[in-house]
């Protein structure tokens, strides 16, 4: 008999949501997985599924069951001939990395973070950046799901390709993820060359940069016409990096966070902080070169609040102008750097922000320096109108303010995923408050 554990508080990594879960399960194989879905019909409980707890909203919370699946992490099959590798749904990416580097093989494109589970790095369509690449559960070729009546089936495009196409991107709300098959590419290095620009610079020569490098993104700094260009392209040469704990963690972290919190006392200082810490940290041309996923990961530094939606790739000047110029007009209105922007390939996958367009993600963030919530209603709503306004998508992990309404307008397959999920899950046994206000 599987037993759940009360009294757990669960927290996502930003600690902006959490929820107390009436039992909290970390189950070792299916047949544990089961028992608690059967508990949970009996008790007309709802279930939630976590791994990493990473994403900035409260899609992962529940108040009664939540299941944690790090305890089924394990590497099943590497196919060096296919170059694909099966993967229990629990296993971080950290690890994922290090083990496939061990076969020669990485995954093509990663996020900024690999602290996440793999079932759940899909579910909420993480991305990264590069106009050849798109977001992260394009690499996935194959996986299997438990659904809400214990049935086990296993998808691919050729097997149950429906059910596929919507567990891509499957929002913890179809099943749980058991496996997860990726298409790996050999082992490659990254040299990454940051370098700073001006926005007008960068706006009006969008597509020279996308061809010029294979993984392009830059960061904008709220307030100025400053920008960091960032390049990252696989190379041959020798690792090398230029990182200094001076200059990344005393200068990057400590004294950032210090001039942030005093500038919640006087918040016109935000201007001064993003130009400063340009002129410091991003005002010279700086290279790296490491193995891939040591350069797609970097340090998310400090708790934030972030929103992140994709627009079509041609509208990327136009909105980007536009919340400049909000800015510009609201002097009240404070925005902490960076505005971080990439780009990612179109897609078939029905729920994925990215559903055949080829976009560009504009993400904003608000730090919270020692925990404390700084001003963001004004900044984010405007945002937000903005990014709608051009046909924008949220990202699904992020907070967002966007309804079913919204969604239907937003998805041209959104009914197609509503379908499914209501097969799978006549009972919403897998919703939250989150996905019921997606849902209805």
């Amino acid at each position: 008999m599987v037993h759940g554990q009360g009294g757990v508080k669960f927290q996502n990594w930003a600690k902006t949501y959490g929820s107390s879960p009436e039992l909290y399960f970390q189950p070792t194989s299916v047949e544990e997985i089961r028992e608690i879905l059967d508990m949970a019909r009996q008790r007309n409980k709802r279930v939630k599924v976590v791994g990493g707890g990473h994403s900035p909203s409260d899609i992962a919370c529940t108040d009664d069951f939540m299941i944690h699946m790090g305890k089924m992490n394990r590497i099943l099959k590497v196919d060096k001939e296919k170059q694909q590798v099966t993967v229990e749904g629990g296993i971080f990416l950290s690890d994922l990395n290090v083990e496939l580097s061990k076969h020669g093989l990485a995954l093509a494109n990663l996020g900024a973070v690999s602290e996440v589970a793999a079932a759940g790095v899909i579910g909420t369509g993480t991305h990264n950046t590069g106009i050849e690449h798109g977001i992260l559960p394009t690499q996935v070729v194959e996986l299997t799901l438990l659904t809400a009546s214990g049935e086990i089936l296993e998808c691919s495009e050729s097997v149950n390709g429906d059910i596929f196409q919507a567990a891509r991107l499957h929002l913890g709300c179809l099943g749980v993820v058991l496996t997860v098959t990726f298409q790996c590419v050999p082992q490659f290095h990254l040299h990454e060359v940051a370098f700073p620009s001006t926005l007008t610079e960068v706006l009006d020569h969008l597509s020279d940069h996308l061809k010029r490098s294979k993984y392009f993104r830059f960061l904008w700094f709220p307030h100025s016409e400053n920008v960091s260009v960032i390049y990252q392209d696989p190379t041959s040469k020798p690792s090398s990096s230029s990182a200094s704990w001076f200059w990344d963690y005393a200068i990057g972290y400590y004294l950032l966070e210090f001039l942030l919190w005093i500038s919640t006392f006087v918040p016109s200082l935000v201007r001064w902080i993003n130009r400063f810490f340009f002129w410091l940290l991003f005002s010279s041309r700086v290279e790296n070169v490491a193995i891939s996923y040591k350069i797609f990961n970097y340090e998310c530094r400090f708790k934030q609040h972030v929103q992140d939606w994709a627009i079509p790739i041609e509208k990327t000047k136009e909105a980007l102008l536009e919340l400049k110029a909000a800015l510009e007009n609201n002097p009240k209105m404070v925005a902490h750097y960076p505005v971080e922007v990439r780009f990612a390939r179109g897609d078939e996958i029905w729920l994925s922000p990215c559903f055949r367009r080829d976009s560009c993600y504009m993400n904003i963030i608000m730090y919270r320096p020692y925990g404390k919530n700084v001003p963001r209603l004004n900044y984010w709503l405007t945002y937000e109108g903005i990014m709608k306004k051009h046909g924008g998508r949220p990202h699904w992990a992020k907070a967002h303010t966007c309804t079913r309404k919204d969604f239907e307008t937003m998805y041209p397959a959104f009914p197609k995923f509503c379908a499914v999920r209501e097969k799978l899950d006549p009972t919403g046994m897998f919703l939250n408050t989150y996905l019921e206000k997606v849902f209805y």
